[in-house]
């Protein structure tokens, strides 16, 4: 058998799974193999093994995505404290000198906020979890869109007061892109003014989610106590010092009728995406609770429902109901469709298998700077990473040595042999770039990438006293850490520019650059990613001459420029294309005329900033025998670029701020006053008892400064988050504006 076993590439030995150690160890048996590894490959198998398939059903890759200070942190650190990953509870904001596990950096624990996306894992019964805890800042929306990527499941916390937010609703949009199936749990339900049943509704009128509670809550505010399961239909309450002790219990009378209600509730809503239970409601039978249950799994993974629970991780309250619920409704590897896309085949896509026999496939999300080197997160879709095996990377085609593999928890890290599929994991020591993907070399796949936003706010960077090495190290470092980063040195000014998504994103990364590499920073005014365009078509017609004696330049272009819309699937809104038959123009010049259209692109005649929108189509030409190049060519098409943008009515495009706020209701006419004086154009309101909620579109322009008006205007009690939307043309009288102080800031340089 052990023959047959490693013919079909098989583990040569017994496995065994540990629960508490969370990974795979093979007991060796005496086996003898007549084939060498490279040749066991040709026979892997397709079907997984029985005990990897037990393994892959017991393990769960989740992450905790939510809006700013929903208590993702929070409800993480009880997930680790209640699955015995660590000894005892610590506040988020470090109060008690120590501070929650999943923030680990200084700056997160002085901030009271997350930064970096944290990984580990944890054991809860015979089931393995690993956790990604994401940041709720819009700032750095990136570490949330990596870590929804590659994970098979989520848990999107919301405020039982504020509910339905405005990250929120980014989390759900990156949720839906990824298809991500969620259970969502309404936190902090010992405040005052807490309604989940209202958080619901925001959830099906805002998110358009099918969702319903499979939970009520046991008291209101300060004496909430525990939650009653409507599958289960019995009471849980959390008793001992730390919430510890789950007690179960019928289900107290008082809230029989809420109970039978919400349960029938939850009937109606799976009958409307289930089969199985639209047959029972159509046929007035009661569904037991073990065909809820798997109506709500089946439904949940299908992206049709999402279950609701509820309970106070600072209270330590229905934290160990909510972990039961992520292993009974969130899928398993085995459960999630996985695809790449196959080099050789013409980018066909491909399933991919989630088992450990098959060829490896891995994908490295995200890069860190350890102290023993760069770390790769991985995530692993099929076959098995092994210390010291050799992979592939299939975008350089290098091969290289896994020097070290370990588990994160947090900043700690526990090092392993073997990771299997399914896994996420880290590796030391291997160069690479984020979103490249590894293979074992038989195969050449690459994994989709993912969405990359655009930066919206840049500032000028320099330099305390005398560059350092350390400056540039820490640029280059950063920007491969985080693809929303972007650094590049202005041409005329020599000033070095870092562009990301928000003020409070540049800031944190100015703060590590003097904190990690020593290196203080003086920052300029943040300057806006204003872009230019054109409304109209204009043709051109533009010869480019010269003669110095001897060899001259010469060339002639002719054609159009024309408006063109973002293309839906690669997100390009600037082309060139090349229209020229007869060969007016030789073939060789036509790449020099597209790098004159790109030279162009960079810097536009308005005020100096990129040009989007544009499509340049290239109809016909002259070239001269001799006096033709193809630098020629590029001048003359940079040329006529300019000379038909002035003439198809060009306008300069700002990008719009989605702003949200929340204030005290008596403070609703000055913050909305304040927004129409930001040139804001109000999109929603919602009024709730004593306070109000309001979302604006403004122009990032007019939204400097705006925290202290907004803490000025409420007595400190407003709060506002902003999320970029697009880009929108300026009113032209603000054109006009921008265009004049470029042209004196042109006049200054002349000097």
């Amino acid at each position: 058998m052990s023959f047959v076993r490693n013919m079909l590439g098989g583990l040569p030995g017994k496995v065994t799974f540990r629960a508490a150690a969370s990974f795979i160890e093979t007991a060796p048996r005496s086996t003898f193999s007549l084939f060498p590894i490279g040749l066991t490959r040709r026979y892997q198998s397709t079907e997984a093994e029985p005990k990897d398939l037990e393994r892959l059903r017991k393990l769960r890759n989740i992450g905790i995505s939510a809006h700013i200070d929903s208590g993702k942190t929070t409800c993480t650190e009880r997930i680790l404290f209640y699955t015995g990953r660590i000894k005892e509870i610590h506040d988020v904001r470090g109060r008690d000198g120590v501070g929650a596990k999943m923030d680990s950096m200084e700056l997160e624990r002085e901030k009271g906020i997350t930064i970096q996306s944290a990984a580990t894992y944890a054991s809860w019964g015979d089931n393995n979890i690993n956790i990604i805890d994401t940041p709720g800042h819009v700032d750095f929306t990136i570490e949330v869109e990596r870590a929804l990527r590659v994970l098979d499941g989520a848990v999107m916390i919301l405020c039982s007061v504020a509910g339905v937010q405005s990250q929120t609703i980014t989390v759900d949009r990156q949720m839906r892109r990824y298809n991500v199936p969620r259970i969502s749990f309404i936190n902090k339900m010992d405040r005052p003014g807490a309604n989940p049943f209202r958080i619901i509704e925001q959830l099906r009128n805002k998110l358009k989610l099918t969702a319903a509670a499979i939970q009520i809550p046991i008291g209101h505010e300060d004496q909430f106590r525990g939650v009653v399961d409507l599958v289960k239909w019995k009471a849980f309450y959390n008793e001992g010092e730390a919430g510890q002790d789950l007690v179960e219990r019928d289900i107290p009378e008082d809230l029989m009728p809420l109970a039978t209600e919400k349960r029938h509730e939850l009937i109606e809503q799976l009958a409307n995406v289930d089969d199985e239970i639209a047959d029972l409601y159509l046929c007035e039978e009661m569904p037991t609770a073990e065909q809820l249950m798997q109506a709500v799994r089946r439904a949940t993974i299908s992206l049709k429902f999402t279950p609701v629970l509820m309970g106070s991780a600072f209270k330590n309250t229905a934290i160990q109901p909510l972990l039961d619920s992520i292993i009974q409704y969130l899928p398993d590897p085995t459960e999630v469709p996985n695809t790449a896309l196959d080099i050789n085949n013409g980018e066909e896509k491909v399933d991919l298998k989630p088992y450990s026999n098959s060829p490896f496939v891995g994908l490295a999300f995200k890069l860190e700077e350890g102290r023993y080197g760069q770390l790769t997160y991985m995530r692993i879709y099929q076959g098995s990473l092994k210390k010291g095996s050799f992979i592939t990377n299939v975008k350089t085609g290098k091969k290289i040595k896994v020097p070290r593999l370990v588990r994160m928890h947090a900043a700690d890290m526990e090092d392993v042999d073997e990771l299997g599929a399914g896994e996420i994991g880290a590796m030391f020591g291997v160069d690479c770039s984020s979103g490249d993907t590894f293979t074992d070399g038989t195969l050449q796949y690459t994994m989709t990438s993912m969405f990359v936003p655009e930066p919206v706010i840049s500032l000028s960077l320099t330099p305390k006293g005398k560059e350092s090495a350390n400056f540039s190290k820490a640029l280059n470092r950063f920007q491969k850490e985080d693809p929303t980063f972007r650094v590049h040195v202005d041409n005329e000014s020599k000033e070095t520019i870092i562009s990301g998504m928000g003020e409070l994103h540049l800031q944190i990364y100015v703060e590590r650059m003097k904190r990690e590499y020593g290196v203080e920073c003086l920052t300029g005014k943040p300057r806006v990613a204003f872009r230019e365009t054109i409304t109209q078509a204009a043709k051109f017609n533009y010869t480019h001459k010269k003669q110095s004696g001897g060899a001259g330049q010469f060339g002639r272009v002719v054609g159009q420029l024309e408006p063109m819309t973002a293309d839906e699937e690669t997100g390009k809104d600037v082309s060139f294309e090349n229209r020229v038959i007869g060969g007016n123009i030789p073939t060789n010049f036509i790449p020099a005329c597209e790098k004159g259209f790109n030279d162009a692109l960079e810097k536009g005649p308005l005020i100096g900033h990129p040009v989007n929108g544009v499509r340049m189509v290239l109809e016909d030409g002259a070239a001269h025998a001799v006096d033709s190049s193809e630098l020629a060519f590029r001048i003359a098409t940079k040329n006529a670029f300019h000379e038909a943008f002035a003439k198809a009515r060009p306008t300069i495009l700002e990008p719009i701020m989605n702003v949200a706020i929340s204030a005290p209701i008596e403070f609703q006419g000055s913050v909305i006053g304040g927004l129409n004086k930001r040139k804001g154009t109000v999109v929603d309101t919602e009024v709730q008892e004593d306070y109000f909620e309001v979302t604006a579109d403004v122009p990032l322009n007019e939204m400097f400064g705006y925290s202290t008006e907004l803490r000025s205007a409420t007595q400190g009690k407003g709060e506002f988050s902003m999320e970029y939307k697009e880009h929108q043309p300026v009113q032209s009288n603000v054109q006009e504006t921008l265009i004049q102080e470029y042209k004196q800031e042109l006049a200054k340089k002349a000097k």
